[in-house]
């Protein structure tokens, strides 16, 4: 049984890595510029190029690598990336919470964008996590209040349409904010995508798309999350002074990369060795029913003859009642563990639950590998796990099982890939 448990473990990494490759920045912008090149440049122009998020720096290094100068260029990453790049402007800031380095970085393209002329283009090079990069607060409202909104819609359990709807409202630079600064350059987009579905206008929190909704929406959102009376008063006034938002701007937005597209590479990686379901319906909504939907589903499985593989993606969101550490992958993982040992599953099972960016929450974890044995293994340790789940706590009680999903920042972000595995 051990052994079996090894083989299927290192099986379902083996396909979350070829899930993390799909999803390569620089080999999404190669294949891009390739299909359908920029146009010619205007005689005196330049190219102001903004790369944005998680994946900003191979997205810019594949770009320059592929287009004709000459350039101006600013690249805006998370602090842990440490990925060499050539850029003229380079931002290493905060994630999932905006900093004073994000906020200098907003400064630098905003004076980007007002400086590109008709002669001039924009391009932009977004994927997943500008929201916090690039915070941009409107006259009135200050980077400390910016930090306080993250905070709370962080632990609000708002999907993050909803989330990024908010931050729409309270920024210079979202909801088509970067489209609209930069006229009357034209822009152009190459937009990685962490958003299942993938809705541009929810991608970074749509910089050079449309508004998904109105101010008054945001306040409503803020309302039923119950987050409304917790926010500072200047974002209250600068919500409720809002006027409708511009129309959309215009801009060539290209969608280059998705969450689907790994979740069909993990099921290539597999299908030779298991009869391979590629879920449809992806793991969205609130974590605990998404964690039941799992176990719903692998007992299901487990009644099938031979290896079995079912491969999902998704973002769950999760409303954060205790003081522990972890994100939604590790408590996903460790909540499937709870539920099947309390209903055991006769097979050899393991279940993996990731995040493509190599981050989940503000840990340095991935997600987790969880199998039948996990639970076992943290009460070994005179641990409950179940106390764990009620502090939201998942990082310490995956240390205790040694089931930590460890890969360092990955260099992209396509959201998360679950992947259940049964000998």
């Amino acid at each position: 049984m051990a052994e079996d448990i090894t083989y299927l473990r290192a099986q379902a990494r083996t396909a979350f890595d070829a899930a993390v490759r799909r999803a390569d920045p620089g080999d999404a912008v190669r294949a891009e510029l390739l299909r359908a090149p920029l146009p010619d440049l205007a005689a005196r122009g330049v190219t102001r190029v903004v790369a944005l998020g998680k994946a900003a720096p191979a997205m810019l290094r594949a770009f320059l690598r592929h287009a004709s100068g000459p350039f101006e260029t600013i690249c805006v990453t998370h602090r842990e990336n440490d990925e060499p790049v050539q850029a003229d402007q380079m931002f290493r800031a905060g994630h999932p919470v905006p900093d004073a380095e994000g906020a200098r970085a907003a400064a630098a393209v905003q004076d980007l964008l007002e400086r590109a002329g008709p002669q001039d283009r924009v391009v932009a090079l977004i994927s997943g996590g500008g929201s916090s990069l690039l915070p941009a607060p409107p006259e009135g409202v200050t980077l400390e209040d910016k930090q306080t909104l993250n905070r709370l819609l962080l632990a609000s359990g708002l999907d993050i349409n909803d989330m990024n709807l908010i931050r729409q409202h309270v920024s210079v630079l979202k909801g088509g904010g970067l489209a609209h600064l930069a006229a009357p350059a034209p822009v152009t987009a190459l937009i990685l995508s962490d958003v299942i579905g993938d809705d541009l206008r929810a991608i970074a929190s749509g910089p050079t798309v449309a508004a998904i909704g109105t101010a008054q929406d945001a306040l409503a959102l803020m309302r039923r999350a119950r987050i409304e009376p917790r926010l500072p008063q200047s974002i209250l006034d600068h919500l409720n002074a809002a006027p409708p938002p511009p129309p959309a701007p215009l801009a060539d937005n290209r969608l280059i990369g998705s969450n689907r597209q790994s979740v069909e590479e993990a099921a290539r990686q597999l299908s030779p060795k298991y009869a391979v379901t590629a879920v449809d319906a992806p793991l969205v909504g609130d974590l605990h029913e998404a964690a039941s939907r799992v176990f719903r589903e692998a007992r299901a499985q487990a009644q099938q003859q031979g290896p079995q593989a079912l491969i999902w993606g998704g973002e769950t969101t999760v409303r954060v009642t205790g003081t522990g550490m972890g994100g939604r992958n590790q408590e996903m993982a460790l909540r499937v563990a709870a539920l099947a040992e309390a209903q055991p599953i006769t097979r050899p099972w393991v279940f993996l639950s990731g995040g493509t960016d190599g981050r989940d929450g503000p840990t340095d974890s991935a997600g987790a590998i969880v199998d039948q044995g996990t639970c076992a293994r943290i009460r070994a340790q005179r641990q409950n796990p179940a106390t764990f789940l009620d502090r939201n706590d998942s990082y310490a009680a995956l240390s205790l099982s040694g089931d930590h999903l460890m890969t360092g920042a990955t260099g992209t972000n396509v959201a998360d890939v679950q992947i259940l595995l049964m000998g």
